[in-house]
């Protein structure tokens, strides 16, 4: 009789371990795929679109500054505002590159 108790109780005490770990498991797979993902997604997307920029490419800052790209470097980019007004950024601070429309003649 004492040995089925004992092995009752080795049986309850895992199950509650299981019971305890279980919610955080689930918990984890939630915020993986609810936060995680997506951002390191978002991450490369942009990542992949700071390296192919290139020279003529109109951009925004994330300042709001639209301009474009004059030179650029590896972690340099000169931007030209207006005819004459031409500002160095990081190229870090570049928000989006706008798509020019085309014509539809």
């Amino acid at each position: 009789m004492f040995q089925s108790q004992l092995l009752a109780n080795e049986a309850g005490s895992a199950g509650g371990i299981l019971g305890l770990v279980g919610p955080f498991v689930l918990m984890f797979v939630v915020f993986y795929f609810l936060l995680i993902r997506p951002q390191q997604k978002k991450t490369k997307t942009r990542n992949a679109m700071l390296k192919a920029l290139k020279k003529g490419d109109k951009i925004v800052t994330i300042g709001g500054l639209h301009g474009t790209i004059m030179e650029i470097s590896d972690d340099i980019v000169v931007l030209r505002v207006n005819d004459v007004t031409k500002l160095t950024f990081d190229r870090g601070s570049i928000s989006h590159a706008v798509a020019e429309p085309e014509d539809k003649e």
